[in-house]
């Protein structure tokens, strides 16, 4: 009788424990970083194939994380969605980190340029906020860049135009960069009056 008891024990044991054990064998949800998905632009386009036209689509994305970091891709499928997930897959795989001057605007003023599509950027005081139109608007946004002034020169193309903007962005440079390529110190790049700015950024 007392072994039936400890028996009966044991195996009420092993399985609240197996239960404890299930508990921590769930998978644990990874926790990905959150980020700014913009959809700039989608077409329909045909394939021509023997025996007629094929039609799918063609999307444009651009992802960030709002905290310096952009990337933009495009893809083609029969259906819209499927398009939309591949252009924003490989927007995450392009990915590219870009300085920023107190995490609001550029440092410098740059041009940039892609095929017929000329862009220039210029940093701004704060509170000026996002002048740019079209696909650049939604770079900026997706960058978090809170103040620049933006003008589209060339083709109004948004593959170009966000090919250009991404031309001029790899361009741009920190103080803290441009001195550690020449050996220098920051002030010594900025100025005497411009080290607490630098310090900054």
């Amino acid at each position: 009788m007392a072994e039936n008891e400890r028996e009966h024990r044991g195996e009420n044991r092993g399985e609240r424990g197996g239960r404890g054990r299930d508990r921590d064998r769930q998978p644990r949800e990874r926790e990905e970083p959150e980020f700014i998905e913009k959809l700039v632009g989608i077409n329909r386009v045909a394939k021509v194939v023997k025996g007629g036209r094929r039609f799918g689509f063609a999307a444009i994305v651009i992802v960030g994380d709002g905290k310096g970091r952009v990337g933009h891709g495009a893809g083609k499928a029969r259906e819209v969605p499927e398009a939309i997930r591949k252009a924003t897959e490989a927007a995450k795989r392009a990915m590219v980190r870009v300085p920023l001057r107190e995490g609001r605007t550029l440092h410098h003023d740059v041009q940039g340029h892609f095929g017929a599509g000329r862009v220039v950027l210029r940093q701004a005081p704060q509170g000026t906020g996002i002048i740019a139109g079209g696909p650049m608007r939604a770079v900026f946004d997706a960058l978090g860049v809170q103040d620049v002034v933006a003008k589209s020169v060339g083709t109004s193309n948004p593959h170009n135009m966000i090919k250009a903007t991404f031309d001029a962005l790899a361009h741009c440079s920190s103080p803290r960069t441009v001195a550690g390529r020449r050996g220098k110190k920051v002030a010594d790049i900025l100025g005497a009056g411009k080290r607490d700015e630098a310090a900054n950024a």
